[in-house]
């Protein structure tokens, strides 16, 4: 399947989960407003490279930038500010770059607060090699697909005497089941032949026990899709060993955040890497997953792949599959032929010559 193709299927399967509720994307005259979040450090530069990219295909977008930066609440805790939330529940739709969350008490996570707002339950991150772009794996094709909302990250910690912290992880029938099933889902309608639980239950028995059991037992209304278990280290293991052997993967909120990152690894980085969120009431947020990198913040050297390829997912989503394929392919010949470029891929372009070239060849597209 190409990359095309597997990024316009998964719009489809992000849209069919957000049928279940009667909330759309808004949509005024064919054209879409979307919530845009740029972020934090490089997160400004490659959110204008994206707009940039769009304007040049014409698409019918348009943008309600909003900061996220965080306001103290009246209990003192640091949270994003309310007009972040009202644009994303009006919108339905949203493109995030980057967030940063400073390390300490009264801090919460940006990222996590924005999970749990909109119940983005269902983390989905296409890892696939890209032709012309040479990484010591070929021919990955994986699909990690992680619970969102709860395990480790549920955000529930305190001290129980000086020296001792407790985390608590939170694994509930709700949550394991809703991402299961969508895991499947997906699965069948992208005519995918596997699905693989990433698990513990051999060591914490009820949390990764009821997650195990809440997938096995929706495999048993899957039958045409092959059911595998295995244990975290083990699917470490064989992944740097033979990724290919691996198709989707479903797990916990933790482990997805590892997995995802180390597929990523495979085919050339979180740079390159697009990831989409699906959650209910139809919200979708489509995201850049690597970080803020503010030591080359403002020096034109910043890599604005992740953040297009979401972009790209987001547009198959509500339904532009046109543009996406456009800039999509811009973007991929862009890498293929290495001569713009950035320094994380090997060359020595500049942000904005890398987006310059892929609105040229967007333009030529279209001519």
């Amino acid at each position: 399947m190409s990359g095309w193709s597997l990024l316009r299927n998964l719009g489809g399967v992000l849209r069919n989960a957000a049928r279940s509720s009667s909330a759309r994307p808004l949509s005024t005259g064919g054209t879409f407003n979307v919530t845009l979040i740029p972020g934090d450090g490089i997160g400004p530069e490659i959110s204008t490279a994206v707009q940039e990219i769009f304007a040049a295909s014409g698409v019918p977008v348009i943008w309600d930038t909003v900061d996220v930066t965080p306001v103290r609440a009246p209990d003192g805790k640091m949270v994003i500010p309310q007009k972040a939330i009202d644009s994303m529940a009006e919108t339905k739709i949203g493109l995030k770059g980057p967030l940063a969350t400073p390390i300490g008490k009264g801090h919460q996570s940006l990222n996590l607060a924005l999970r749990k707002t909109f119940s983005l339950y269902a983390n989905v991150r296409p890892c696939k090699s890209i032709a012309g772009f040479k990484t010591p794996y070929d021919d990955v094709d994986i699909v990690t697909i992680r619970e969102n909302t709860e395990g480790e990250y549920s955000g529930i910690e305190h001290t129980i005497v000086d020296g001792v912290v407790q985390s608590i992880k939170l694994i509930t029938e709700v949550a394991s089941m809703r991402v299961a099933e969508f895991a499947f889902n997906y699965a069948r309608a992208q005519g995918r032949q596997q699905v693989t639980v990433v698990h513990k239950a051999n060591v914490m028995r009820m949390s990764d026990g009821l997650f195990l059991q809440c997938c096995r037992s929706v495999a048993e209304k899957y039958k045409d899709i092959e059911f595998n278990e295995m244990y975290l280290d083990t699917v470490c293991l064989n992944m740097v060993q033979e990724p290919t052997k691996f198709d989707i993967l479903v797990m916990p909120n933790l482990y997805g955040d590892i997995l995802s990152d180390l597929c990523a690894g495979l085919i050339g980085g979180l740079g390159v890497t697009p990831s989409g969120n699906i959650g209910a009431d139809g919200v979708a947020i489509f995201e850049s997953v690597h970080g803020t990198a503010p030591d080359i913040a403002g020096l034109d050297k910043a890599n604005p792949t992740a953040l297009l390829l979401s972009a790209v997912m987001m547009l198959n989503h509500i339904g532009l599959h046109d543009h996406a394929k456009r800039i999509e392919a811009a973007c991929f010949q862009t890498i293929k032929e290495g001569k713009f470029v950035t320094g994380d891929l090997g060359g020595s372009g500049t942000c904005s010559g890398f987006t310059r070239e892929i609105c040229s060849k967007v333009q030529s597209a279209l001519e």
